[in-house]
């Protein structure tokens, strides 16, 4: 719990007090006080109660990525190992495979590049 919460809360009850009172004495300044004070209370209560909520979503996010990146070791060696019975399956079809990837980024890589027509100017 964020320390503006609890100063917020303290501040909208001192005001809420002080706006009874207030209302009790029949004076309208303490009790106008007593309002702007719990209203400011209020506006600091909420701006802890967020600070909380981002602190929050953050912790979530960084064990989210801690998590991630403790089991990725393991997905990349599962994947490993299945791509290397997948081979192993089949070896002509993984080196058609390999083959065509091999074509087509040569046929990217040659390929001249296409320049615009020239503009003419009148």
């Amino acid at each position: 719990m964020d320390t503006d919460r609890i100063v917020g809360a303290a501040k909208d009850y001192a005001g809420k007090a002080e706006s009874a009172i207030g209302d009790i004495a029949g004076d309208s300044k303490t009790q106008a006080s007593g309002k702007a004070r719990e209203a400011a209370g209020t506006v600091q209560n909420l701006y802890g109660q967020a600070k909380d909520a981002v602190r929050d979503a953050t912790d979530t996010a960084a064990s989210y990525a801690k998590d991630a990146y403790e089991n990725s070791g393991d997905t990349f060696r599962d994947g490993s190992q299945a791509i290397s019975q997948k081979v192993k399956d089949n070896p002509l079809g993984a080196l058609m495979v390999a083959g065509g990837i091999g074509f087509a980024l040569a046929l990217l890589m040659s390929r001249p590049v296409r320049r615009s027509p020239p503009r003419w100017r009148y």
